[in-house]
């Protein structure tokens, strides 16, 4: 429990610190309620396993994960993967997914991968997270606007789809939605309604609304799924066949990468408004205990969920109290009130994911991104969004973060110096039939072609070329490669070849690769004077 150990060490589980984490918890689960149904609809799923994840996972990541102000449940970035997995495996094979994507989460921690996360590039993440919005935004319409069920596995055949029949949109569903969506956004701005979560506002308001004004035709939870159960869940092991766990080996890997990218960023952010500092390798730890734990008890793949984190943080949340408090309050509602759930229209819940999606897209960021940053990263970011959007999760990260790879490649290699040294850089006397080659950066295989242009062009062999690698951080193997099949062409030409200044690790990997026995020890000196010196000496001996 290493959390909360943190936090008794700092002295923060006193008596006199209980009241704001209790308080806190108390908040975040009434936050957490209308949102982990709405989740879990959403995700293919029954209303109540929305619950029983939040409740599972966020105590198992309360526990035993590495952030102190953590909240974990089920997030609204799953919708899209689960959602999937469910349509093609069914509720057993998206239980033995997250099972799957457990175990890969805590291989990670285990193997300290908590902290590579940050080099997923910022466009990539953005452009992901703008995509699974505009997914789950148009995911909603069918709920929203009371339409058919969308035909079709791609985004565009369902969302022709809910175009072409938005005409016979049913009109009292719209209008309970909309009436939802008005108080989600505006309500809290009311002075007297300010601490009062909107989703929660929304939930309530919507349906007294339906229960007052009872149109037919309108689809609640009690319609489609029968209400929600009024006891807690049972312990039962998934399906787990052979076959099945080969085949979801991706989406397992997909809902781990996932979780580990969100979890962390939602410490990240829980860390800068709090001034704490988590483990990330212990948070994918705490996150894998999470997501096995939860499908053996009714749930689903969860995740740090940034905006409970926040709502966690703002309401004086100090240890991993206030999560366990969260899910506590998630208990006490389906013990003590889910029969009222029963009457919860589905267009309430939609409504709820409008505000969700939109808070996602972070339009506003996009938006900056794309006028503002280098043009390659914003090609980089839309390119993301729309594979995101219309091909496949996996597929568009895979292939955002290639693209900005090759573009830090490109920016590398461009940025690597290789070029003849200029009077001023040489000594006076520096003796007759000497070249010196000045090298500025890493000599990688992205810089391979600029290395052997800048040879190339001195036209006329010398009887000395020395290259100066003081400059030079690290070379790797197409580099080392490259300067032996140099140094070997320059001495099949007559030309002595010499370097120097390099550094620790060069001359280690210089001699690893044999280069120092091509050149032989007198011909590797660590500076430019010596290296004169040696051919001055040479020269006086001739």
């Amino acid at each position: 429990m290493p959390a909360l150990i943190e936090a008794y060490r700092a002295g923060l589980l006193g008596r006199q610190h209980w009241l704001p984490n209790i308080i806190a918890g108390v908040i975040v689960g009434v936050v957490a309620l209308p949102l982990a149904m709405a989740f879990a609809i959403a995700s293919g799923t029954k209303p109540e396993q929305g619950l029983y994840t939040a409740i599972i996972a966020g105590l198992a990541a309360a526990l035993f994960g590495g952030s102190r102000l953590q909240v974990t449940g089920p997030t609204g970035a799953f919708i899209v993967i689960l959602s999937g997995i469910t349509a093609t495996y069914g509720i057993a094979g998206l239980q033995l997914a997250t099972l799957m994507a457990g175990l890969m989460l805590i291989a990670m921690g285990l193997t300290r991968m908590g902290g590579l996360i940050r080099f997923i590039p910022t466009p990539v993440i953005v452009g992901f997270t703008a995509g699974i919005a505009i997914i789950i935004w148009v995911g909603q319409w069918q709920d929203f606007f009371g339409l058919p069920a969308p035909t079709g596995r791609h985004f565009h055949q369902k969302l022709l789809f809910l175009l072409e029949h938005l005409p016979q949109m049913h009109l009292a569903t719209t209008g309970i939605a909309v009436f939802s969506l008005l108080v989600v956004v505006l309500a809290p701005r009311l002075k007297p309604l300010r601490r009062v979560p909107g989703p929660l506002l929304a939930l309530i308001a919507g349906t007294l609304l339906y229960k007052l004004t009872g149109p037919d035709g309108v689809r609640t939870i009690g319609s489609a799924f029968g209400g929600i159960p009024q006891t807690l869940p049972s312990f039962s092991l998934p399906d787990i066949r052979i076959s099945h766990v080969v085949e979801l080996i991706g989406p397992a890997f997909t809902i781990a990468m996932l979780g580990a990218i969100e979890s962390l960023l939602s410490a990240v952010v829980a860390d800068g408004m709090a001034g704490t500092r988590h483990n990330p390798n212990q948070e994918l730890v705490g996150q894998g205990i999470a997501n096995i734990l939860a499908p053996l008890f009714g749930g689903f793949a969860a995740t740090g969920a940034l905006a409970r984190t926040a709502t966690n943080v703002r309401n004086g949340a100090t240890t991993p109290l206030s999560s366990i408090v969260h899910a506590i309050t998630l208990i006490a509602v389906i013990l003590l009130l889910a029969p009222l759930a029963a009457d919860v229209p589905l267009a309430v819940l939609a409504a709820i994911l409008f505000v969700v999606a939109w808070n996602m897209s972070e339009l506003h960021h996009v938006v900056k991104l794309v006028q503002h940053a280098p043009r390659s990263d914003a090609v980089i970011l839309l390119v993301t969004l729309t594979l995101t959007v219309f091909a496949d999760l996996v597929v568009a990260v895979n292939i955002g973060v290639i693209l900005a790879m090759l573009q830090f490649l490109r920016r590398m290699s461009s940025s690597v110096e290789i070029r003849q040294a200029e009077t001023h850089d040489l000594p006076p006397d520096l003796p007759p039939g000497v070249l010196v080659f000045m090298l500025d950066g890493p000599m990688f295989f992205g810089a391979v072609e600029t290395f052997e242009r800048a040879l190339a062009g001195t036209h006329t062999d010398p009887k000395v070329l020395i290259l100066r690698l003081r400059w030079v951080p690290f070379i790797d193997g197409t580099g080392l490669e490259t300067l032996e099949e140099v140094i070997t062409d320059l001495h099949r030409r007559g030309v002595r070849v010499m370097i120097t200044g390099a550094n620790a690790t060069v001359l280690g990997k210089l001699s690893r690769a044999g280069i120092d026995a091509l050149l032989g020890p007198e011909n590797i000196q660590p500076s430019l004077d010596a290296a004169l010196s040696v051919v001055k000496e040479k020269a006086a001996a001739e």
